[in-house]
């Protein structure tokens, strides 16, 4: 239940009407019928005021009577996902600009034969950067991937 759902039912229930709840709490109606219309929302103090002017639960005017602990599981475990969706993609990027950098590097970097016949040359840096560039396309696939099963699930 929504917090203007939460607040027409306590004004409800005191039989109360806007004015009456306004005088209360010191607002004007039009402040309470915007927060009833869901136009505005009231300032936490606000809501810890109506929540023991009229004797209403915390949790059941905010949340609509579910449960707190239920609703911070959720949001830790969302706030998670997001962390290491984070990490991930950061570490994705920083893979790939690496591999196209050894790419780069092997393209401007000059190869001779000096005078025993050796050939210096940077060839390590083509597989390398190709290794690198594959794990970030790999890394970005899966959080993708992981992004449309927890879309999916929530659905």
């Amino acid at each position: 239940m929504q917090f203007s759902e939460q607040l027409k039912k306590i004004r409800s229930d005191h039989h109360l009407k806007q004015d009456h709840m306004a005088n209360d709490l010191h607002v004007s109606r039009q402040t309470i019928s915007s927060w009833e219309t869901d136009r505005n929302l009231p300032d936490l103090e606000m809501v810890v005021n109506i929540s023991e002017f009229y004797n209403v639960p915390l949790d059941d005017l905010i949340l609509g009577g579910s449960n707190m602990k239920e609703k911070l599981i959720k949001d830790g475990s969302e706030g998670r996902r997001a962390k290491i969706n984070l990490v991930m993609t950061i570490i994705a990027t920083f893979l790939l600009l690496l591999g196209l950098m050894c790419l780069v590097i092997k393209g401007l970097s000059v190869e001779y034969v000096d005078e025993t016949g050796l050939l210096h040359e940077n060839f390590f840096l083509i597989p390398i950067g190709c290794l690198m560039i594959f794990a970030s396309f790999v890394t970005y696939s899966l959080v993708g991937i992981k992004n449309i099963i927890c879309k999916f699930k929530k659905a």
